[in-house]
């Protein structure tokens, strides 16, 4: 880290409008940190987030991105292609970019990880050193990431990695409690499910996960080059647990409607979002728990949210919850089109 005094810290957010990048955004703010968030539409993101210094620019342009990280202490990689177009192409370009702009300015890398690394060969207990043998386009691609960001880390450039399940959470965005569980701006009478009746799951409440990323950063100093750790955020043991938080939350206990699988792979072809979750059906199919040993011994006890605090905040923010219905109805889209 280039600085040493917590009252200077400054971090640039890639993806600050985004679930994760706004969520650890917030979460430094109130450590007192500086926030730089880079956007391609500035004076939209300011809106969102008024508190961090907003620069015009794509991180697709590794020239933006080195004169935005001037100065940082911290790079949060939390970007991805919009619309689930391109990761063939833009991810890697972008991570890149984001290795040269850390280079130049001594800042530490900060990436949130994912689940989809790993294939059913490492279930059901993942740790981090697990092997990853993953059967999707944006899993391989994960890896791919990861092992560049490793190879950074040989020659002078310090990561930490933060890998968890399925974020839910406010401002949670394309997660499967938001576009597929339930029907924001509606209040929750059912809960289409994906999964198998007594298979577990494995879920990470986002504000858990962004104060997760923060300790990380706080005991960056004796951490190693390439600090990778596994967040255990909410398990549920048999598919049932998150529902009945659901329905504790709401009131009454909501009707269970299978998710339509079958339906996949006649709109994968022409939706993006759809083709996605096809490939990402396996993790539903069988139980996977992360064992976050290495994390607590990294930073203590993980920050746990209350399940009922977790899902009432989540439902508030989505519009499900009777005082907050009418600030929820533009939200509804996405899988809601057809299920």
């Amino acid at each position: 880290m280039t600085s040493e005094n917590p009252t200077s810290r400054t971090a640039l957010i890639l993806g600050a409008t985004g679930g994760i990048g706004g969520a650890v955004a917030r979460a430094l703010l109130q450590r007192g940190w500086t926030i730089k968030a880079l956007s391609r539409n500035a004076a939209a993101a300011r809106r969102k987030l008024p508190q961090a210094n907003w620069i015009q620019g794509d991180a697709l342009d590794a020239e933006a991105v080195k004169a935005a990280a001037a100065g940082a202490d911290l790079i949060v990689h939390a970007v991805n292609p919009p619309g689930y177009r391109d990761w063939e192409t833009q991810v890697m370009p972008m991570l890149e970019n984001t290795i040269a702009a850390a280079y130049d300015s001594g800042a530490r890398i900060l990436l949130p990880g994912t689940i989809y690394n790993f294939g059913p060969d490492a279930f059901p207990d993942l740790r981090e050193d697990s092997p990853q043998n993953p059967q999707t386009r944006k899993g391989a691609i994960r890896v791919q990431m990861e092992r560049r960001l490793k190879a950074a880390s040989a020659n002078g450039v310090s990561v930490i990695i933060l890998r968890a399940g399925d974020f839910f959470g406010p401002g949670a965005a394309n997660n499967w409690f938001s576009q597929g569980l339930v029907k924001p701006g509606k209040p929750v009478t059912s809960v289409i499910y994906p999964g198998r009746a007594g298979v577990g799951h494995q879920w990470a409440y986002l504000p858990d996960a962004a104060e997760t990323m923060v300790r990380l950063v706080e005991r960056a100093a004796s951490l190693p080059a390439f600090a990778v750790y596994h967040m255990q955020g909410f398990w549920d043991r048999d598919g049932t647990e998150l529902i009945a938080a659901i329905g504790r939350v709401a009131g009454r206990q909501p009707k269970i409607r299978h998710f339509p699988w079958w339906l996949l792979p006649f709109a994968a072809p022409f939706v993006p979002f759809m083709r996605e979750l096809r490939e990402m059906r396996y993790l539903w199919e069988q139980p996977l728990r992360m064992d976050n040993a290495r994390l607590v011994a990294a930073i203590g006890e993980e920050p746990r949210t209350a399940i009922d605090e977790a899902i009432a905040a989540t439902l508030g923010s989505l519009g499900c919850l009777p005082q907050t219905i009418a600030s929820g109805r533009a939200a509804d889209r996405g899988l809601q089109a057809f299920v």
